[in-house]
């Protein structure tokens, strides 16, 4: 074995030893640099204090990685350090930042050790060992934050699907759901949940499905407003469907839909005087008593 092989052998296995040593000689001065590195992308969005603790907690994690763990990211001895990259990612995604200044946040780390001129092999060698370390834990940084924002959207959209459904009560015995934009699969379920639980909170018997402010009523919308009414029966309740405008009722003939014996009338108005006639009716008893 050659002297330059022997060197790049003992180099290889003492490469997570010497980044220790590399990283702890100077680590305020390197912590720092990380810190002023990562402020400049995040352009002030972070206090400065928070953001240098994140990183020197980070700092000091990623050392005892090292130490523990040699170069296997994944290994338990870096658990705490993908404890605090989540713990970031996710912060970062909360806080609307882009996956690039996420990713910054970590990758600015391959900096604080980059080879100058009269660097030696060895500790080059080291450096590019590094800086497939902090690729790995950048990759794992973006998905997390990914992750995170999935949740986020599809918090948001279960959200806007709860407001867009309202069931409002407008009278004793009568309530309505209003709807507005696309009917599909998972807004009728979302419908149906709301309209039946709004049946026993209220003990109403008469539910209007206004439809004003759907845009358009195709052979799929039918079925999913058909579902809502025998739903709604089940429950012992009668649903009325108004906001049958003069193009729907032309598309629903079209079509050859056919909602057989459920009410409907052109508007929501409608629909409330059918209900009060229905409820004043069922509340007379036999011989004209009331």
């Amino acid at each position: 074995m050659s002297e330059s092989e022997g060197v790049i052998a003992v180099t290889e296995h003492d490469i997570p030893t010497r980044l220790v040593e590399l990283l702890t000689a100077e680590q305020e001065a390197l912590g720092a640099a990380w810190v002023e590195a990562v402020s400049r992308t995040l352009r002030g969005r972070i206090s400065l204090s928070e953001l240098n603790r994140e990183l020197q907690e980070l700092y000091a994690a990623l050392v005892a990685g090292l130490r523990e763990g040699g170069l296997d990211w994944q290994a338990d001895a870096f658990a705490e350090t993908r404890a605090l990259l989540a713990e970031l990612s996710r912060a970062r995604a909360r806080q609307g930042f882009t996956p690039t200044e996420t990713a910054t946040s970590v990758l600015a780390a391959k900096d604080v050790l980059a080879p100058t001129a009269d660097t030696s092999v060895a500790d080059l060698r080291s450096y590019l060992q590094f800086g497939k370390l902090i690729d790995a834990l950048g990759l794992y940084t973006l998905e997390v934050y990914a992750r995170t924002r999935e949740e986020i959207i599809s918090a948001q959209a279960e959200q806007l699907m709860e407001l867009s459904t309202p069931v409002v009560k407008l009278w004793e015995g009568v309530v309505a759901v209003p709807l507005v934009g696309t009917l599909d699969s998972a807004r009728t379920q979302v419908v149906m949940e709301k309209l039946l639980q709004a049946l026993v909170d209220t003990g109403s018997d008469q539910a209007i499905i206004d439809i004003t402010g759907v845009p358009a009523v195709d052979t799929e919308v039918a079925q999913h407003l058909l579902k809502t009414v025998v739903a709604a029966r089940l429950m012992g309740a009668e649903c009325i469907i108004s906001g049958i405008r003069p193009q729907i009722a032309q598309t629903i003939v079209a079509l050859g839909i056919q909602f057989g014996d459920i009410v409907t009338k052109s508007s929501l108005a409608d629909a409330l005087k059918h209900a009060l006639r229905r409820s004043n009716a069922e509340a007379v008893r036999p011989g004209g008593q009331a």
